[in-house]
């Protein structure tokens, strides 16, 4: 079975295609990367910029978010190293190493985001004692050191152990989308309370908090969705079959560069940059 680098993880490419079949495949794989890394690249930079021109403690709040942007610019940077790597095939043990950064970037930070606002509406003592920014500077280099040892475990294994790295991935896709849905409800339960001798007022203060994580955990999980479903229907042929096949794996592609703007465009329009567009 010959091995080859490919979107999100690894494929090989099957001799039943044609040659139009291939280089459609090929031609909008070079497309969505192109567009990632154009668009992308600029997008996550300029939101980072943002994050880390705040004063204080809005760096604090928005550190998760910060780091999140620095994964997505990583996957931008892979973009551009796949559509290289189509002329300069030295590059492909770097591409390898970035996938660890794709797969498990992304959804680490999106799980520490998540978390975070479920202990700020279910555990707000909890929230404030872990609230400091060194506690979430420690939560991000434990997360940094996995994503490390995910980009290694890429490089070096991915292309011999393709079907158990799906069977992985799978996996860990799946545990992170449990917990998510579990802080989904959690806070949706709550915001469906109102706690004993509550006045007006601080009901009101209090409900509009829960609305806000309700709706940011929302978000992250129906990103989650949109972003790895494809994955797994894409996994499950894969396994059935035990073949993989780029034709397979485009929609995978796709829906997950869009996916990677969606928390993106949204802080944006918070912080009134795309006003004039929304």
């Amino acid at each position: 079975m010959n091995n080859s680098t490919v979107n999100f993880t690894t494929s090989e490419r099957s001799t039943n295609y044609t040659t139009p079949s291939i280089w459609l495949v090929e031609s909008v794989n070079i497309c969505v990367h192109s567009f990632n890394f154009l668009v992308g690249f600029p997008t996550h930079l300029y939101v980072a910029w943002l994050i880390m021109r705040r004063a204080g403690s809005g760096v604090a709040l928005e550190f998760f978010f910060l780091n999140l942007s620095i994964a997505e610019i990583g996957f931008s940077v892979n973009s551009l190293i796949a559509v290289l790597s189509e002329w300069f095939s030295f590059i492909v043990v770097f591409r390898l190493f970035l996938v660890g950064l794709i797969v498990s970037g992304r959804p680490l930070f999106q799980l520490l985001m998540c978390v975070e606002r479920y202990l700020a509406v279910l555990h707000p003592v909890t929230f404030l004692k872990y609230k400091p920014l060194r506690y979430r500077v420690i939560c991000c280099i434990a997360a940094w050191i996995i994503i490390l040892g995910s980009c290694l475990c890429c490089m070096f294994t991915v292309v011999s152990h393709n079907i158990a790295y799906l069977w992985f991935l799978s996996f860990l896709f799946l545990s992170f989308f449990c917990i998510q849905l579990f802080c989904l409800v959690a806070v949706l339960r709550a915001l469906k309370q109102s706690g004993p001798g509550e006045r007006g007022r601080e009901r009101g203060e209090d409900n509009h908090m829960k609305r806000r994580a309700f709706y940011l955990i929302l978000i992250t999980t129906v990103n989650m969705v949109i972003t790895y479903v494809p994955y797994f229907i894409a996994g499950f042929f894969t396994i059935v079959t035990k073949k993989l096949l780029d034709a397979h794996w485009v929609p995978v592609l796709v829906f997950y560069v869009l996916a990677g703007f969606v928390q993106s465009v949204l802080y944006l329009h918070q912080a009134g940059k795309l006003s004039c567009v929304l």
